[in-house]
């Protein structure tokens, strides 16, 4: 099997960075063999005329939609997520892992909806928690690839000084 290949359906197939050291990894090959493969298909798909890219982030290397084809992804894809859904989203996101319990405080107790919602559109992992009855809440591989945020959230950080999600308003 051809190595171009195969990191590409890697990348294809795991929808999110990954570094040359995972890469080879996952494709059982040592990384000196990797890098000049991955660098062969960054070129292929500079020089195709395609909707797909693969670009590098401090995450690393990804196959991704280009920029231009997002509005076509939110219009044919869209989760239909109401304001009340994103915004708990939002609160996940930017303080999770966090409580089932954290969250009604912070967001009243509408948010029971809203996880459900979350689940069902794999934005959120809901799993129980070690010690106590509350279920602990984190956002998924599927909110970043989503969203198109780094996992690090920096792209979220200045959003986030600027909103103080203590006086986010209940539901």
């Amino acid at each position: 099997m051809d190595l171009t290949r195969q990191l590409e359906a890697i990348l294809y197939l795991k929808a999110r960075p990954l570094t040359v050291v995972e890469l080879a990894h996952l494709s059982h090959q040592p990384e000196a063999q990797v890098f000049p493969a991955l660098l062969e298909l960054l070129q292929e798909y500079s020089r195709r005329d395609s909707a797909l890219e693969v670009v590098e982030s401090s995450q690393g290397y990804a196959l991704q939609l280009k920029p231009e084809f997002e509005p076509l992804v939110h219009e044919i894809a869209s989760p239909e997520l109401g304001m009340g859904a994103r915004r708990t989203l939002a609160v996940i996101a930017l303080r999770g892992p966090l409580s089932q319990r954290q969250l009604v405080e912070l967001r009243g107790s509408g948010v029971y909806d809203h996880v459900r919602d979350l689940v069902e559109k794999s934005f959120i992992t809901k799993y129980r928690e070690a010690e106590g009855r509350s279920f602990r809440l984190k956002v998924t591989e599927r909110f970043y690839q989503y969203f198109a945020i780094n996992e690090d959230l920096s792209d979220l950080l200045v959003a986030d000084r600027q909103l103080e999600l203590q006086e986010v308003p209940p539901l």
